[in-house]
């Protein structure tokens, strides 16, 4: 877990400095308060999945930026927790950002009552969730959409949205996000 919080702390002082950011100017921008943002630089806290996510969508940055490693051409390992609180949450990422296509996949375990709500991203980011095992649901527009095995749901992920499991199962579903090119628009 410390590998992963100094990863994240060392990440978010360099994207401060590169901006020539303060932490009160990096709050106004993540939503994020300055005291968790201190905490986070210096690694003396572990930011949930969703603060993290406010943390990339406040500076325009891939959500792998903060937890994968390097580049790679496949992807080995568990999927882990980030967070004590999101114990029923598991991510691994399988393909960083890619710069020249401009997404990142993810195989995401949520174990059974896992319920996940995700803040609005950047606009014009683009969610596709495929179901690989079980069943599980998305919330888009204040209604959860049930998906089971082989079945996938692709949308505009500006918008708070949410993953749960209902089930007594393991669901495994495989989550591939595309960041917005200067000339593109979410339509969906």
């Amino acid at each position: 877990m410390m590998e992963i919080l100094n990863r994240i702390a060392s990440v978010l002082k360099a994207l401060r400095k590169e901006r020539g950011w303060s932490l009160d100017k990096a709050a106004q921008e993540t939503g994020v308060s300055k005291a968790m943002l201190g905490q986070i630089e210096r690694a003396e806290s572990s930011p949930t999945i969703s603060t993290l996510w406010k943390i990339a969508s406040g500076f325009t940055v891939p959500f792998s930026l903060f937890i994968a490693d390097e580049q790679s051409d496949y992807s080995t390992g568990q999927t882990k927790a980030l967070h004590p609180s999101d114990d029923k949450i598991k991510v691994l990422p399988i393909f960083p950002y890619d710069e020249k296509l401009h997404c990142e996949i993810f195989l995401i375990e949520l174990l059974p009552g896992c319920e996940h709500l995700s803040p609005p991203h950047q606009p014009n980011v683009v969610e596709h969730v495929l179901v690989a095992e079980g069943s599980m649901e998305v919330l888009l527009n204040h209604t959860w959409k049930p998906l089971t095995k082989g079945e996938g749901l692709r949308f505009c992920a500006h918008q708070a949205h949410g993953y749960r499991n209902l089930s007594k199962k393991n669901s495994t579903i495989y989550d591939i996000i595309h960041y917005p090119t200067r000339e593109s628009r979410c339509s969906i």
